[in-house]
């Protein structure tokens, strides 16, 4: 049998796993059901994934794992949702498990189209530290070390391409080809999963998943993380090391990156934050992992594209601590920021870096902010500067009007819905820069993905975001060339009577590469988006609502109705002008462009 590790090799700790349930009328799971399932290889993977949080899981069937269905659907705390292909499979879970707070997430397809069908999702969720559990049916195990030439290959006798794929984007691969060594590596598998914070890869011969076998009967022990602590004296040192250099400056500022949500520690981040008092920001990357109803907070930090006055406060500070940042020519607008090393504390997952000169390793982020937040001394003085300079946003120019839509007008009325019981995902593209000028209500989460920035994620996110979370409406925002890429399963959403209000963005083509490198390569051809999402609910369009917006009186329409609907998918189709896109996205879209045509060093 084949084993693999693969990606990042390093010790990670495990999600924190939440039982909220999905959308009401999904197929009811049960939490907390135990049955006597058959002690078969299927059932006992299912059971697992219940144990670890799991209750609803994504499929597309194919011939090579349908008996592994059949055993999954045994088991009565999981739920599937069957979705249109695995692309959107896959964005599905990518989606289920950032809505759980990167919660464990499974997706199910066949052997080699259904797998490098979902792969590039994958790949996503892989960038941003998500347990997706890929699970694939494979050839029946006697047809392994044979000459044979199987349907669903390239038509090689060699079945290890896809295993070899999937070490480029998971951190662990095992093909499982015989019962005795079964549970073994499912376990094996899913350790890796929930300790490293990322995807695995695991492949069943399809002639396994219904054989009994001893192995598989219970009682069995639960799936348990290692304790992991940070060394103590390391950890002294470092926070003394922070708090010396803290204490020569003037006006340090803190900010927070993406990672916080890996390493469980925005309780953490916020203690410290609340102690110490200086301003503190949000990484664009990194928005929707902190709450931004503090008293010291001021927006994004985004280079030249930031909120108002953020820039400017950060670059300027004589001292700044950032945590769990990940900086990259999109995060840092093609690498323009002004940051210094010299001047800055990185706080990442097990070490700690401080002025580019000194590293702590084997400290945890959590234990050093809980640490640094009951030893720090108050320094304010960033947060003064920024209240002296600040000035609130003004209204959109068109608010009010009347004449066509514009983007900031309905930006403005977006804002005005938004509320703790929401969870807004933005697509790549221009939604961005307007999702990341809302102001989030605590409790509202906020999802993009912004590492490997896939156009098209955002319509499986949704669905798995809506099929994830029982007390929240999603809202999507989506460009529509991100739309024609992945629009299929706005039916899965339908079928299942999930409520996500979906704003389609309407400008004639792919904006955000227009802003980058324009050509005839970024016009698309115009859909009757509405037309075609009520032919997607086919039968069943009581479960859907559409809209098509040109006016704000009419946004504002729609806007309510679709919030009054909540038993039902509501499909907003906001047409606006092709140029009409944020000055962010103009300012980011010529740095990012610049950094892209850097001329080649000599050679």
């Amino acid at each position: 049998d084949s084993d693999g590790t693969g990606g990042e090799d390093e010790s990670e700790e495990m999600a924190t796993m939440t039982t909220t349930e999905g959308d009401g009328s999904l197929p009811a799971a049960l939490p907390g059901t135990t049955v006597d399932l058959p002690p078969n290889m299927g059932c006992y993977l299912a059971r697992r994934l219940a144990e670890l949080g799991v209750e609803t899981w994504f499929a597309v069937p194919g011939d090579y794992n349908l008996v592994l269905l059949d055993q999954l659907l045994k088991e009565p705390r999981l739920r599937m949702v069957n979705c249109c292909n695995e692309l959107n499979a896959a964005y599905a879970a990518d989606g289920y498990s950032r809505a759980r707070g990167g919660g464990v997430a499974v997706v199910c397809v066949t052997f080699t189209v259904g797998g490098l069908s979902a792969i590039n999702a994958v790949a996503g969720a892989f960038s941003d530290n998500l347990p997706v559990i890929v699970i694939s049916g494979c050839p029946n195990s006697n047809d392994f070390g044979t000459e044979r030439v199987l349907h669903h290959t390239i038509g090689h006798p060699d079945f290890g391409q896809v295993f070899r794929c999937f070490q480029q984007v998971t951190v662990h691969q095992t093909c499982i080809k015989s019962i005795e060594n079964g549970a073994r590596k499912i376990d094996h598998a899913l350790e890796h999963a929930v300790t490293q914070r990322k995807p695995v890869y695991i492949e069943i011969a399809c002639n396994l998943p219904s054989v009994p076998h001893s192995s598989f009967k219970g009682p069995i022990c639960k799936l348990t993380r290692p304790v992991r602590a940070s060394s103590a004296g390391e950890l002294d040192l470092c926070v003394s090391d922070i708090l010396a250099t803290l204490s020569t400056a003037v006006k340090p500022v803190l900010c927070a990156g993406a990672r916080i949500r890996k390493c469980e520690a925005k309780a953490d981040f916020h203690a410290f934050a609340e102690a110490w008092g200086a301003a503190f920001a949000v990484m664009p990357n990194g928005k929707g992992m902190i709450d931004e109803d503090k008293d010291n907070f001021i927006g994004t930090f985004w280079g030249q594209v930031s909120s108002p006055f953020c820039c400017e406060t950060v670059e300027s500070a004589d001292m700044y601590v950032f945590v769990g940042a990940i900086h990259n020519d999109y995060t840092s607008c093609g690498y323009t920021t002004l940051l210094k090393e010299e001047k800055m504390i990185a706080i990442h997952e097990n070490e700690v870096v401080i002025c580019g000169e000194r590293r702590y390793h084997g400290v945890l982020m959590r234990e050093v902010l809980a640490m640094l937040a009951s030893k720090c001394e108050r320094q304010d003085a960033s947060l003064v500067n920024y209240r002296r300079m600040f000035v609130p946003r003004g209204q959109p120019p068109a608010l009010g009007k009347g004449g066509p839509l514009t983007m900031n007008v309905l930006m403005h009325h977006v804002q005005e819905l938004l509320t703790p019981d929401m969870c807004v995902v933005a697509e790549t593209g221009d939604s961005w820069f307007n999702g990341q000028k809302l102001k989030l209500p605590k409790g509202c989460l906020y999802e993009f993905q912004m590492q490997y920035g896939s156009i098209g994620w955002s319509v499986g996110a949704t669905l798995g975001a809506a099929a994830a979370l029982k007390d929240k409406r999603v809202l999507a925002l989506i460009g529509d060339g991100s739309f024609q890429m992945t629009a299929q399963d706005v039916s899965t959403m339908v079928k299942y009577h999930l409520n996500p209000i979906i704003i389609l963005l309407n400008n004639d083509g792919y904006v955000i590469e227009v802003e980058i490198h324009d050509g005839p390569y970024n016009e698309i051809h115009p859909w009757d988006y509405c037309g075609l999402v009520r032919s997607l609910a086919g039968k069943r369009g009581e479960n859907c609502h559409t809209y098509l917006v040109k006016t704000e009186a009419e946004a504002e329409a729609a806007l309510a109705l679709a919030m009054q609907r909540d038993d039902a998918v509501n499909f907003i189709e906001v047409v606006v002008g092709r140029d009409d896109c944020t000055v962010e996205l103009l300012e980011w879209g010529s740095r990012v462009s610049a950094a892209n045509g850097r001329a080649p060093n000599p050679q």
